[in-house]
């Protein structure tokens, strides 16, 4: 099932995609007032009941899509997950033992078919096709053995980054991966029981049609099953927060010479049994 956020009209709401169309089940569910009510079993239960009969209210081309996640607590992203990534850094250094982890601002990423804006702070705009994970039931030390119980949707993710301020910090990349509205999240999410496991799913990244990243989540350092039991030791997950699980080789910045986006760019990012995130890049007006 579709979970999708959307505006219409100058009103927010959220509901079920369908075959082009979009359920719209604001109000229509006791205790569902945002779209990560329906990762609740009863209540995405009941979503699924009407989903089965009902016809759309939209056309899904004629909204607004969001993040998928209305009120996300946390945002976090991984950083080089993929094996083959050292190589690329030219990193000659043995395997990390545990994941890299930096936290973004709901308000650096938009929706499907929003823009991505560029800042006039600077031209080093790059792209990160990754799939993420989406928390259904929370909690703190989740074992590794039971993590993916917690796993209630998946969804794609632009992890858009402002690369040379990236190295304004001398021990963080804070500030280069929270320029607001430079990454994207979508086009929905994708309930877990759509997936027979996480093992072996590709992800894709295009820019203008052309194939700039692709992997598969069988070469993944850390799973998503690691993931989530090593962040629950840390903080306690609730509905609703992401954890972005990292980009393959193939961003911009590893072109010689580097290739940034800019204005008119197209970025998507697919995911089979996901679908496509798809932005295309403009320039802030100031």
């Amino acid at each position: 099932m579709k979970i999708v956020s959307f505006e219409t009209g100058g009103n927010s709401s959220f509901g079920i995609e369908k075959d082009g169309a979009i359920i719209d089940l604001g109000g229509r569910i006791d205790g569902a007032a945002v779209a990560e009510d329906l990762l609740i079993p009863e209540l995405q239960a009941k979503a699924a009941a009407i989903a089965a009969t009902a016809d759309g209210d939209h056309a899904t081309a004629d909204v607004t899509l969001q993040i998928p996640v209305t009120n996300p607590e946390k945002i976090l992203c991984i950083g080089v997950n993929y094996a083959n990534r050292n190589e690329e850094y030219g990193d000659l250094t043995p395997l990390q033992e545990y994941p890299s982890m930096f936290f973004r601002v709901p308000g650096s990423f938009v929706g499907h078919n929003v823009p991505i804006i560029r800042p006039p702070e600077s031209e080093q705009l790059d792209y990160e096709g990754e799939i993420a994970i989406v928390i259904g039931e929370g909690g703190r030390r989740i074992p590794r053995a039971t993590a993916e119980n917690h796993i209630a949707a998946l969804t794609c993710l632009n992890e858009g980054t402002i690369r040379d301020w990236l190295r304004h910090g001398k021990y963080n990349v804070t500030q280069g991966k929270n320029f607001d509205c430079t990454g994207s999240i979508g086009p929905w999410m994708v309930t877990a029981d759509e997936f027979s496991g996480y093992g072996d799913m590709t992800v894709e990244a295009r820019v203008n049609g052309e194939v700039r990243q692709k992997d598969t989540t069988a070469n993944l350092m850390f799973d998503f099953a690691y993931l989530v039991s090593y962040v629950s030791t840390i903080m306690t997950l609730k509905r609703g927060d992401i954890i972005s699980t990292g980009t393959p080789i193939g961003a911009g910045a590893r072109f010689d010479p580097p290739i940034w986006l800019k204005p008119g760019d197209v970025v998507e990012v697919e995911a089979p049994g996901i679908g496509v995130l798809r932005n295309e890049v403009i320039d802030e007006v100031v």
